[in-house]
């Protein structure tokens, strides 16, 4: 995600309330360094830190250097574990914890094949302090379902497109009109160079009309309604760099 998303678990004696950010990078853009202030603000923040690797990679000393000035306390969930090899797991969690002495728990886990992932939730649960609900019990979460929507889309270029293209592209949602049977829904596809325009929307459109196909059907699984989706491409040149830009699309205040 490029953004931060908030998250609200309830149950009977708890509420969790999950801050999803961006991962950390090194910002080339004035996006990525909006991006990385999500992540600053939200371990400021937090109560309690999840900190998700990967088993097989490799991560810069700089990485380390963010989190050991912390004082507030890690779970470290190591992830990809049904790939693990002989010590690899305890050797990764051996390194990790010599590198972040604040890790107060480590979860090794495989969220694609559903091992290690029922602890996580107790884990959390352990580590965080009582206080009262901030949210009532049915708030889910603090972004709207045009937000969602436009996530929707833009994981389906994700999922699409090869090199720059994905990268290159933010997702507005322009319209928005909610009846009782229907959804209709109006997306501008935004990339930063005319030839990237051509490759989103294809040969004949079938590029953009299969991202919409894939969007609609899940979007109508998410909203629980039927989806009528209009999608259109348009070249905000070096919108990455553009602060303005950026504004437009809630990046910046």
């Amino acid at each position: 995600t490029r953004h931060r998303i908030m998250g609200i678990l309830s149950g009977a004696d708890y509420q969790v309330v999950y801050s999803d950010t961006p991962g950390i990078l090194e910002p080339k853009y004035s996006l990525h360094e909006a991006m990385m202030h999500y992540v600053k603000v939200s371990l400021e923040d937090a109560d309690v830190i999840l900190l998700l690797v990967e088993l097989g990679d490799k991560y810069e000393p700089a990485l380390f250097d963010r989190f050991k000035t912390i004082e507030t306390p890690i779970v470290l969930v190591i992830n990809k574990i049904d790939r693990a090899k002989g010590s690899q797991v305890v050797d990764k969690a051996t390194y990790w914890k010599e590198q972040l002495p604040g890790v107060a728990a480590v979860l090794p886990l495989s969220a694609s094949k559903g091992t290690g992932v029922d602890q996580v939730l107790p884990t959390l649960l352990a580590q965080l302090p009582e206080h009262p609900p901030y949210f009532p019990e049915d708030e889910l979460t603090d972004r709207t379902e045009r937000f969602f929507a436009a996530e929707i889309i833009r994981e389906k270029i994700f999922l699409n497109y090869e090199e720059e293209i994905p990268y290159s592209a933010e997702v507005s949602v322009t319209d928005f009109k909610e009846a009782e049977d229907i959804i209709r829904i109006r997306a501008e596809i935004f990339v930063e160079r005319d030839t990237q325009k051509g490759i989103l929307i294809g040969k004949a459109g079938e590029s953009l009309k299969k991202v919409g196909m894939q969007a609609r059907k899940d979007m109508e699984a998410f909203f629980k309604k039927k989806i009528f989706l209009e999608t259109f491409v348009k070249v905000a040149k070096n919108w990455r760099k553009e602060r303005n830009r950026l504004r437009q699309f809630g990046y910046l205040e």
